[in-house]
């Protein structure tokens, strides 16, 4: 396949929606348990920095960013989602995704992005180390999913061009 790595349109979205509803259901991926309208997605996520993996009409993966805080001294520290189609992962579509993130996201203005993810999502903890996370430390009994308290590995990557 031929793989491009595209600004994300808002036609992406019916895509982008199943990717990440797919993520959900295994449990390890979000709090999250429901997809969100379209509305509420985009008005959650920056409007910049939204990437998908595009192959021919087909999206294989989809990354975007959040705001931490509306507080201006936080205006360049962002969430990372990222999420690989079931059939595409382990091919490296989401090494090349978060890296074109990590890089998009230096291109407007962003010094920080973090990731808060499941400790047993090992295969998403280890991407984010190849891409420069760095472990923070792990957020302990922090949220509960389906009534179940969950821990969150805290991982972060300082830009070494932005905010230095």
């Amino acid at each position: 396949m031929e793989w491009t790595i595209e600004p994300m349109q808002d036609s992406d979205w019916p895509a982008v929606r199943e990717i990440y509803r797919k993520g959900m259901e295994t449990g390890d991926a979000t709090f999250q348990t429901a997809v969100p309208e379209w509305a509420e997605w985009d008005a959650g996520h920056l409007r910049h920095s939204r990437l998908v993996t595009r192959d021919a009409d087909a999206v294989g993966a989809w990354a975007a960013l959040s705001p931490v805080s509306r507080r201006a001294c936080y205006s360049g520290v962002a969430e990372v989602s990222i999420y690989v189609g079931e059939a595409y992962r382990g091919q490296g579509l989401g090494r090349r995704l978060l890296s074109a993130l990590v890089a998009e996201s230096e291109a407007n203005g962003m010094w920080t992005l973090q990731a808060a993810i499941f400790p047993e999502n090992r295969a998403s903890i280890a991407l984010h180390e190849r891409v420069g996370f760095r472990r923070v430390g792990v957020r302990e009994r922090i949220g509960q999913r389906e009534g179940r308290w969950r821990d969150t590995v805290l991982l972060e990557r300082r830009s070494k061009s932005v905010g230095i």
